[in-house]
């Protein structure tokens, strides 16, 4: 089973988002353990995700996470922050299932 992190400044604006997602892989009857974090437990969760998107409101972050992330051969990417604000939890799903090798 993949494992999508979404991160966020608090965790919290993104669990609606997620919950649209798992909507979107229970109606394609994908497999994926989604779950919403903030930002600052990212180290936490890295080692376990296959792919981290952040929301609009941390991507100033990318560069540093992408960096903390490579190691590992996690990749790391910004959700688009048109898909954020309308919760296309169909488009982030694409998209993360995308990343992952």
């Amino acid at each position: 089973m993949k494992k999508i992190v979404l991160c966020c400044a608090a965790g919290m604006s993104t669990s609606m988002l997620v919950q649209r997602m798992r909507q979107e892989a229970e109606k394609r009857q994908i497999e994926v353990d989604i779950e919403a974090v903030p930002v600052s437990d990212f180290e936490l969760v890295v080692k376990d995700a296959d792919v981290i998107l952040l929301g609009p409101q941390v991507k100033f972050q990318l560069k540093r996470l992408q960096e903390a992330a490579a190691p590992l051969g996690k990749p790391v990417d910004v959700i688009d922050m048109m898909d954020y604000g309308t919760m296309r939890g169909d488009k982030v799903l694409d998209k993360a299932l995308s990343l992952i090798a």
